[in-house]
């Protein structure tokens, strides 16, 4: 059996669980719930990571991968699929790691995208595309460009966060619609501001406002898709985020219905999951994922505009018409749409 572990040392030395913990990175630890929260989650990612990296086969990871928590797994299987994609961009064995992942964990096809997108912050320039060659929906491949969005301003936060650096020439997962990428991307760095900000709404909102108005709603997005597949605030203190997000509230929205059917395709909503979703969108996890699997367009193109772009705009605008909450924003929504 071929030993992987050494060779994706050379790429990215294997990841020690103290890269996960928020005093490590810098970031705020405003209680010990949401400091466990945020460092559960990388921590499971690295466990994910290393799983992948020493399995055989994707099937054998993602049995090893079946026996961790439900709170837990969906973050390990992302760390699983940033180790698949490396294998797939290495010339040794075959490049069908992350296809026979995907196959493998149907159920988890969101996070293993956004793992992916990992891979490209570590691998050289010329090895991005064949990472991403297992990726063929028209429409999640965009998000790829949220992990690698989340992981530049998970680890060059100054850069990122702090002096809101926009990449000039950023990984491309397809060649269709190549201008679209600082949206993804952007979204990736609205989840990240949620673990910047120790999962304390007031500080993430002032991390936001710090960046150019153009960009806010992408980050709004990932804001709400991290506080809700996460974890780490209260149901009172998320609705006192929605309320604030005032305009972008559907933004924040799209992000929540995101988390919600990421978590209930896998079978792994949590009870946090329940409340973040309730507070966010004033919808159930069960009404909100049906909303994303509903809304999801095919092909690469609707109308002439980004696929992936298309289904966020429809997530607001029935999030927009099924919610009971106070809507502020839901006039721009349907002028967007």
């Amino acid at each position: 059996m071929v030993s992987w572990t050494g060779h994706i040392r050379r790429i990215w030395l294997t990841p020690s669980a103290n890269q996960a913990l928020l005093r490590k990175r810098g970031f705020p630890e405003r209680d010990p719930h949401a400091k466990a929260c945020l460092e559960m989650a990388g921590g499971s990612f690295i466990e994910g990571f290393g799983v992948a990296a020493q399995s055989s086969t994707a099937i054998e990871a993602t049995g090893t991968l079946a026996k961790i928590d439900g709170a837990r797994r969906g973050f390990a299987v992302e760390g699983a699929a940033m180790a698949m994609a490396i294998r797939d961009a290495l010339p040794l064995g075959h490049r069908h790691h992350v296809a026979d992942l995907l196959e493998a964990a149907d159920e988890h096809i969101y996070m293993i995208h956004v793992g992916v997108g990992w891979s490209f912050a570590r691998l050289p320039r010329p090895l991005r595309r064949a990472a991403a060659r297992g990726l063929t929906d028209p429409t999640l491949t965009w998000l790829a460009l949220d992990g690698y969005g989340f992981h530049q301003a998970f680890f060059h936060t100054d850069k990122y966060v702090r002096r809101q650096y926009i990449d000039p020439d950023p990984p491309l997962p397809t060649h269709h619609h190549p201008g679209y990428a600082p949206h993804a991307i952007d979204q990736g760095i609205g989840r990240a501001l949620w673990f910047v900000a120790g999962a304390d709404p007031h500080r993430a909102l002032r991390l936001i406002e710090a960046f150019a108005p153009q960009r806010h709603e992408d980050l709004f997005a990932g804001i709400g898709l991290a506080a809700t597949y996460a974890g780490g605030a209260s149901a009172d203190e998320l609705e006192e985020l929605a309320e604030r997000a005032g305009r972008h509230r559907p933004a924040l929205a799209q992000g929540s219905v995101f988390a919600a059917e990421a978590r209930t395709r896998a079978h792994i909503a949590q009870p946090h999951t329940e409340a973040a979703v309730r507070a966010i969108t004033g919808l159930g996890v069960t009404e909100a994922a049906a909303i994303a699997t509903r809304s999801r367009p095919a092909g690469h193109t609707v109308d002439g505009q980004v696929s992936f772009e298309v289904w966020r705009r429809r997530i607001m605008l029935r999030w927009a018409t099924d919610s009971t909450s106070p809507l502020p924003g839901t006039d721009r929504v349907k002028e967007g749409s």
